[in-house]
Formats: structure tokens, C-alpha cells, sequence
């Protein structure tokens, strides 16, 4: 096992609520397979720190695996929905310690374009005319609470209003408890009826108030705006660099499953600490 000594790193206590939720190796089922050459920790600790810093697959540190088999881990998981089951997991756990149900019901959605690398391929990239923005378009659903319940990478071309569909048919198929669905009033219009009519889904808008300018706080949008900020805290997310959609929407849960398993794991160590015969 390799020293742990990057920040992105996994600690004890974050792998605990890691490791059960991973597969099983295939060496461990019945139908058999090779034994994995490097600890499934590595793998882990290597994708984080590439969503972390930012940095190119090829200039993965020495001291993790070979960027190759990092590389193919992330697309093997995300390919089976593993990483989707993750988020979830965590985001349950997160809601019963708060004293709620471990599915949402009401949920807050919002976009963010931003830039695309060249790596990124014309035919899933575009033109936001509104931000003036090169790139791709993240589409994020959260809770309430700002928890990530999905993300979905567009071209910057396509309209919040058009990409919405795909987005709640997804969140409908992994989320059928929710009822509600608050938006900006981008989502309004058209939009409105045909959620209602074919996903059983209610879009309420928030639009902002008249005679303001500048930064304005607005009821139920600005929890997902906030979590959009905490993901572009990972650099890897300062700017798209993957060729293919389901890559950038992999490494965007992986940056929520990192600030979640984390914020799990320092509320565990505030209960123990209040808990301790020192602290009494």
C-alpha cells in the first residue's frame, strides 16, 4: 500500500463508507477472474486526486497505479452505474443523520456552461450565446439540502428549456418518489405541461424580483448554485477535458462523493469527540 500524502486522499474512515459499495472483484464470484494487480484504495485515491488537481491522466504521480488502469476502473464503473449507487448511498446516509427520509421528494435544478478543452470533440460541444461560452453545459438535480442526486453533461448550444427533458426523464427512471421540481425561469413555459403530462412532475419557477441588479439571493435556487460552487472546488471541473459526456458526468458525482463521504466522516468524528468521557 502506497503512503498516503495527497489531501485528496481517502481516509480511513472515508474508505470505510467507500469500500462496501464498491463491486465485488471478479476473482471473489463464482463465475472467477485474474486477481486485481493494484488495491482497489489506489484507484480510488488516483481518480480523486485527478478530480482534485486537475491534472492530465498521463501525469498521474508514480506512486499510484498506471494511469491506464485508473482510467479504466473510472469507465468500467461509471459504464455499470456504480457511481451513480455511490452518490446515492452517501446522500441517504447524509438525510437520515438529519432527521429525514432517505429519498427526496423535492428536488432544485440548474445549469452551468463552461469552457471545453480541445480534447473535447465538436459534436458534444457548443455555443452559450448568454454566457458567450465555448463548451459543454452541466445540468445538476439536488435535494434540498443541496445533496446531488444527478448530473448531466449537453453541448452549451442546447437550451436549459430543450435539455430539461432528458434530465427529468433520467431523474424520474432513478427517482421515482419526486414530486417537485424547483427551477429558474429558463424551465418555464412548455416545459411546465409536458412534465406534468408525461413524468407526473411539478415545475415550479423562481423568478428574479423586478428593479434589482446585481447579486441577488433567491429562495429555493440558491441550493444549487451553492453545490454547483462546491463541485467547481475540484479543478478538474474549472473547464471540460473529457472526449465523451458520460466521462465529465462520471467525474462530477465523484466530486460530490468526495465532499459527501467527507462531510459523513467529520460529522462520525464530531459525535465520537462529544461523546468522549474527556469532552463530558
Amino acid at each position: 500500500m502506497r503512503h498516503r500524502r495527497y489531501p485528496s486522499d481517502t481516509t480511513n474512515a472515508e474508505w470505510a463508507l467507500i469500500e462496501p459499495l464498491l463491486p465485488t472483484p471478479a476473482c471473489e464470484t463464482p463465475a472467477g477472474g485474474r486477481p486485481e494487480k493494484h488495491p482497489r484504495r489506489e484507484i480510488v485515491d488516483a481518480i480523486r486526486y485527478v478530480v482534485d488537481t486537475g491534472c492530465k491522466w498521463r501525469s498521474l504521480p508514480a506512486d499510484f497505479p498506471p494511469w491506464r488502469t485508473v482510467w479504466g476502473f473510472m469507465a468500467r464503473w461509471a459504464a455499470a452505474g456504480i457511481i451513480g449507487q455511490i452518490r446515492d448511498q452517501l446522500a441517504g446516509r447524509i438525510r437520515r443523520a438529519m432527521g429525514k427520509g432517505p429519498r427526496a421528494v423535492a428536488t432544485v435544478i440548474d445549469s452551468q456552461s463552461v469552457k471545453a478543452a480541445e480534447t473535447v470533440g465538436k459534436d458534444s460541444r457548443g455555443y452559450d450565446p448568454g454566457k458567450k461560452i465555448n463548451g459543454r453545459k452541466r445540468h445538476l438535480v439536488v435535494d434540498t439540502k443541496g445533496l446531488p442526486l444527478l448530473v448531466m453533461v449537453t453541448p452549451a448550444s442546447l437550451s436549459d428549456r430543450d435539455a430539461a427533458k432528458e434530465v427529468l426523464f433520467r431523474l424520474r427512471l432513478m427517482h421515482p418518489e419526486i414530486t417537485i421540481v424547483w427551477a429558474d425561469s429558463a424551465y418555464a413555459g412548455r416545459l411546465v405541461t409536458w412534465a406534468k403530462k408525461h413524468l407526473n412532475l411539478t415545475i415550479k419557477t423562481v423568478s428574479r424580483p423586478k428593479d434589482t441588479s446585481g447579486f441577488v439571493v433567491l429562495p429555493r435556487r440558491w441550493v444549487v448554485e451553492r453545490s454547483l460552487a462546491w463541485i467547481m472546488h475540484a479543478r478538474r471541473h474549472a473547464r471540460d477535458y473529457e472526449r465523451l459526456v458520460q466521462h465529465a458526468e462520471s467525474l462530477g458525482t465523484w466530486a460530490a462523493i468526495t465532499l459527501m463521504a467527507r462531510r459523513l466522516t467529520r460529522q462520525a468524528a464530531r459525535l465520537r469527540t462529544s461523546k468522549s468521557p474527556q469532552a463530558a
